[in-house]
Parts: structure tokens; sequence; C-alpha cells
């Protein structure tokens, strides 16, 4: 699919030393090594590995000390005749930087959304050529490289939703801020990276797990989120049996949303809520889902697991402000059925009312008056759960608040966050 564009446009002898399609998997075995999975990541790094070893031992000795050599390898899953299962693949390409230097290597994964196995082979040969030539031009600008995978397909054709770069010659990549990225252009809603900064695949990530998500701008990260997450790991572990929670996992989500400024993204922010989360040894999944139903419909595709949703009272009560749901034709009941449509629920933890002093739970919390009856429904069904607080003190402090006390000066502000 990607050779074929080199050739279309000729002189393609300078740049293509050869090509080659597998698709019997027995024929594949043979040059790559035996797979459990054959659309893998650990499948791609092994077609180049073979064939970017190939390259370099037979065209090294000859034109090592003047050119730049790469290998670009695809594995990939397309629509198969009365096939509606996930079409997706990965990219990659090994590439020197300059001649007689040990290689880099970008990967990325995609997911095919054309309908036919013909659109979706133009939309994968574009995708590779793009991925290509960002690799040689646009290799300086992250911005750049990740708009430009989408030159020549219209938005919807395709998701690229993990880019990877390695190598020595990479080493000043922060590939979470090709997550980022990937986000902020549009080319998909959500990318993850776990403790370590590692980028991950959301489906190799979430794959048939339960999930434990918490929302937040995590500017900074409080003691609060904290027992958040604590006091909902009790409840959720109810609702699970032992199997399950061994495979559960914990993910904290900001939104594109809690990470603008004056309509730009401040990288250094970013970066500084990515080790603070990850100093605690959170996954992270930042996300284009301002909407509630929006993110539960991002995780019930890759998980038929239990999903918890952790927020605040206070965030409980937008939920039922037609704002968030202006572009369904069902406004705020649709918005709830979207985000319920699966095994999603509601953790909400306690808030308290500085006026009245009162501990606002599930229990005591008071729905819009036309939606009252509905809200009892959801709570009677287990559809929205109340969790405990830990120390009722942290309740005082938000991150605004705290950001705040930052901004003034003096030690205050410490007491609120985790050592």
């Amino acid at each position: 699919e990607t050779a074929n564009w080199f050739f279309r446009v000729s002189a393609s002898a300078g740049t293509v030393a050869k090509t080659i399609s597998a698709y019997d998997m027995k024929m594949s075995d043979a040059l790559y090594g035996k797979a459990s999975r054959y659309v893998s990541q650990s499948r791609l790094h092994s077609m180049l590995d073979y064939e970017y070893g190939l390259l370099e031992e037979r065209l090294g000795p000859s034109r090592g000390d003047e050119t730049t050599f790469f290998s670009f390898c695809n594995t990939v899953r397309a629509r198969g005749y009365n096939d509606t299962a996930e079409c997706h693949g990965w990219l990659g390409v090994r590439l020197q930087l300059k001649p007689n230097t040990p290689p880099c290597e970008i990967v990325l994964h995609l997911r095919l959304l054309d309908e036919t196995s013909q659109d979706q082979m133009d939309a994968l040969g574009k995708v590779g050529v793009n991925l290509i030539h960002a690799a040689f031009y646009y290799r300086e600008s992250l911005q750049c490289f990740v708009e430009s995978l989408a030159d020549g397909l219209v938005a919807g054709r395709v998701e690229v939703d993990m880019l990877r770069f390695s190598g020595n010659g990479f080493r000043y990549v922060d590939n979470r801020l090709c997550a980022l990225q990937l986000v902020q252009s549009g080319l998909t809603d959500a990318a993850m990276f776990n403790k370590d900064g590692e980028v991950l695949q959301a489906a190799d990530a979430l794959y048939k797990r339960p999930i434990l998500l918490l929302r937040g701008s995590f500017k900074p990260v409080l003691k609060l989120h904290l027992d958040m997450l604590h006091q909902s790991r009790v409840v959720f572990s109810n609702v699970m049996t032992d199997e399950q929670h061994e495979r559960a996992i914990e993910v904290c989500e900001i939104s594109m949303n809690n990470l603008l400024r004056d309509g730009a993204v401040d990288h250094g922010d970013f970066l500084d809520r990515a080790d603070a989360l990850q100093a605690l040894g959170k996954t992270v999944l930042i996300s284009r889902s301002a909407e509630f139903h929006r993110i539960a419909t991002y995780l019930s595709r890759y998980t038929a697991e239990p999903i918890a949703i952790i927020l605040s009272i206070g965030l409980l009560n937008e939920l039922f402000k037609a704002k968030w749901s202006e572009n369904l034709a069902g406004g705020i009941l649709e918005s709830f059925g979207r985000l319920f449509k699966n095994r999603v629920q509601l953790f909400v933890y306690p808030w308290h009312n500085t006026k009245s002093l009162e501990l606002v739970t599930v229990d005591n919390f008071k729905a819009p008056e036309n939606w009252q009856f509905f809200y009892q429904h959801l709570l009677q069904n287990g559809r929205i759960r109340s969790i405990g607080v830990g120390d009722p003190a942290l309740l005082a402090m938000t991150s605004r608040m705290a950001m705040k006390l930052i901004e003034a000066g003096g030690t205050e502000w410490e007491r609120w966050v985790p050592e």
C-alpha cells in the first residue's frame, strides 16, 4: 500500500531497495519467526529487526558512507468479507539520521475507520508515505510531524492513538508530548502513558479490564485526589470478583479543557502535572472529552468489564446542566443514557457546604427539581454510588485554591499535597 505510492510518482529506484508482502502466516513466520499475535507491536519490531538488518548487510558495504538507510514495515488487520471487527494496524520506520550511525525508530498505532478494504488500503498507504516523509523532514517539529500524518486524508478516515520515538538520535523527544500532540491535533480522542512515561496503546492497556477513572485538572495533585482513589478502590472491590480485582487498572484523566491557558497548551505545565501523577505510580489519560458520556463511550470501546468514574458532588450537579448535551437530540436524558449504556457507574465523593456547614453526599444531594425522580432512579439502581472520605479536613481544599496559595508564596499549600 505504501510502496505503491512511490512507484506511482516514479524515480523510486533511489529510494526503494525492496518491497515485500507476506500475507500467509507460514510465509510470515519463515521470515520473521513465529508470533502469538500477528497484528501487534512485537510483530512489527520483529519485522523491522529483520528487514533493517538485511538492508544494512547487503547495502552497507557499498553505500553506507553516503546513504541514510531506512526500513518501513506495517502489520494490519483490515476489513474482511462480512467483517465487523475492529480494523487497526501498527506502522514503523527504522532509520538513520546520518550515514554510518545507529538507527532510530518511530512507531505508531492507527485505527482504520473506512468501511471498505479498498478505502482502508488507500488510507494505510497515505499514512505510510506521510510517516516516512515526516521522519526525514519534520522530525524537528512535533506539531508538524503529527499533523502531517493525516495529509491527503479527510477527517474520520483514520485515528492515530499512539506515537513513540526511540533511539539515541531522538533522545530529545518526550513521548508524553507525542500523546498530548495527537489529542491536541485531533488525530485521536485520547492517548495514554504509564507511570514510567511510556506511551501506551489504549486497546493493549484497557482491553477486558475493569477501569477506575479519576477526572481532574491535577494542578496540583492533592491529598484529596489520593483519598478519592482510595475510597473508590474500596467500593469498586465490592462489585468485582478477586480475578477482576487483579486485572483492574486505575487511570487519572486530564481533559484538554483543563490544559488550555489563553487558548494554548503550556507543555511545561502539562509535564509538571504528568510528573506528579507518575511519581504517585498513576497511569495518565489525556482526552478531548469534556462530556462524561464521551469518555464513558471511549472506555467502553475496549472493555465490557465494570467502569467506575470518580467525581465530586459539584461535578455531579454539572451533569444536569443542558450545556453538556447541546449537541444531542435527546438532551440531558440522552447524555445519561449514553453515559450508563454499558457497565458504567459514577462514584461520588462528598462535598463540604461552607455556607450550611453540611456534608453533602449522594444521599442528601438535591438534584434540580425536574430531575429529582430520575436521580433517585439512578441512585436506587446503583448507577450512582456514594464513596466515603478518609479525612473530612481534606474537603477544605481544591486544586484552584491550592494554586492561589502557591502563587501567593509561602508554604501553606504544602500540607495539602502528597509528599
